[in-house]
């Protein structure tokens, strides 16, 4: 058997720097060695060869907010659950993300929680990153599918064990003990994104909240009161902020005329999420969240009240329909999975750069994913390509 030093990817669409690339070769091993012309490729380079066959070519996608995948969920707390979720995901072009907790109870939230610190670093597929903490420190109005009898005031105490796995936390920034919460984190850890939702926080309240060190807002619209023209409330407010936000484009949670307004206002500044739980990837049928009943039809996922519980969506799907039903072209579209999620969390990926690591995925024109390659490593290819 050959044993091939780095991989060099041929006849390729590279997305690089907003540009699309032809007649250049991708080389890589566990992070991106160079971008050499075609002529440069010589018969005794002894590389191993992947022909994207005209295919497009990206950094990997990466998710800041998905609950599960593959049958599994997060608040599973096993390290089956997160090998499950991580062996699944790349299917979707997702190559890293931040492993979502939920609104539960102090003991389950704190077993979640130390089974990633334990064993991220061990699964085998996608890289998680970190931990995103959604809730339990958010209002009860706006709970959501989380559980409202285990929401509590803002505290510390509860995650300073896992202060630096932790990479973001939603939260309602207007409830009784946020702000000090906010400022304190900010001041004492500011790797961790702080991030508005599940509240209903006013413009003017949401606007303080960026003054304290709020920088993003997550899933705009969803869990969070509505724009009114006498009264903006936190969208508005984010409209008007230098702050970023993501959205779950599934069609289900947002309209498509709402999707084409955020990416009209945002530009840049937005961020595509799957807030997916255990049924993606999955038939429709009944599942759980949170240790709630879950019916999945249609690409919908609804408690028994009629309540949107997360989502089914797959990463490749979230671009397929931001490409379809907007104004976002290739590039945009693919940034918004890729390097402004990177870019935010601070980690060297999401882009096709020398010295990046070698997150990779090749998928056609409409967004269907032909291979994932992982820290250089093919982790998923389709079958019929």
């Amino acid at each position: 058997m050959t044993a091939y030093k780095d991989t060099a990817i041929i006849n390729a669409k590279l997305i690089l720097n907003n540009t699309i690339v032809e007649g250049k070769i991708l080389l890589f091993n566990h992070k991106i060695m160079d971008i050499v012309e075609n002529t440069m490729l010589r018969d005794n380079d002894n590389l191993k060869i992947i022909d994207a066959k005209g295919a497009y070519v990206s950094a990997g996608f990466i998710d800041l907010h998905i609950h599960g995948s593959g049958g599994v969920d997060v608040m599973d707390a096993t390290f089956s659950a997160l090998e499950q979720l991580s062996a699944t995901l790349p299917q979707t072009g997702t190559t890293s993300f931040l492993a979502t907790t939920m609104t539960m109870s102090p003991q389950d939230i704190d077993n979640a929680l130390k089974n990633i610190q334990e064993h991220a670093l061990d699964v085998s597929g996608s890289n998680i990153v970190g931990v995103h903490l959604e809730g339990p420190f958010i209002n009860a109005s706006k709970h959501g599918a989380q559980d409202k009898q285990y929401i509590q005031q803002a505290n510390v105490a509860l995650i300073e064990k896992y202060i630096s796995d932790i990479k973001m936390i939603t939260l309602a920034p207007e409830v009784e003990g946020s702000e000090d919460f906010i400022k304190y984190l900010v001041k004492q850890y500011p790797h961790i994104i702080l991030s508005i939702g599940h509240s209903d926080a006013s413009y003017e309240e949401s606007i303080q909240s960026f003054e304290w060190g709020i920088s993003h807002a997550t899933h705009l619209f969803n869990a969070m009161n509505p724009y009114h023209h006498r009264k903006p409330g936190i969208v508005g407010a984010v409209f008007d902020a230098d702050v970023t936000c993501d959205i779950i484009a599934d069609l289900v949670h947002t309209h498509p005329s709402v999707l084409e307004l955020v990416h009209k206002v945002k530009q840049d500044k937005l961020i595509l999420i799957t807030d997916a739980m255990r049924a993606g990837c999955m038939k429709c049928g009944s599942y759980d969240l949170g240790g709630r009943k879950v019916e999945v039809t249609e690409g919908k996922a609804l408690l028994e009240d009629g309540t949107l519980a997360g989502s089914v969506l797959l990463m490749n799907e979230a671009l397929r329909n931001m490409y379809t039903y907007t104004s976002m072209n290739r590039m945009e579209v693919i940034n918004s999975v890729t390097s402004i999620p990177a870019e935010k969390l601070g980690i060297q990926k999401g882009k096709l750069q020398v010295g990046y690591d070698a997150d990779i995925v090749i998928f056609d024109e409409d967004f269907s994913i032909i291979t994932t390659i992982i820290s250089g490593k093919v982790k998923y290819q389709c079958s019929d390509f």
